[in-house]
């Protein structure tokens, strides 16, 4: 069963920047493109790198440390070295809080 779960406020995080959290044992990586938020496991597939430290490009978020790439959106990686998919999270914006989705 999934259930939401506040990780930040909307105003933690600007546009084009991205923030580390850790979240009922996970780490989970926020971002905010233009206002809109995603969420993907903080961990690289590739090579364990922390994604929220890498650079937005338009829903991309790009590696820090070998410059693979993974897809906002999908998690789907679009830019070797990584391979594998990351994990994504579904994001909900409630007034000025930022939930993801998790499993139970």
């Amino acid at each position: 069963m999934a259930k939401l779960v506040k990780i930040a406020k909307v105003k933690d995080i600007q546009p084009g920047q991205a923030a580390a959290y850790k979240v009922e044992g996970k780490r989970i990586a926020l971002y905010n493109v233009e206002g809109t938020f995603y969420a993907t496991a903080d961990t690289c597939t590739h090579w364990a790198a922390p994604l929220a430290e890498g650079k937005i490009r338009g829903t991309e978020i790009v590696c820090p440390w070998h410059g693979g790439a993974f897809d906002l959106k999908t998690g789907n990686a679009t830019c070797g070295p990584a391979i594998k998919p990351v994990a994504c999270f579904r994001v909900v914006v409630e007034g000025e809080d930022v939930q993801v989705e998790l499993q139970d």
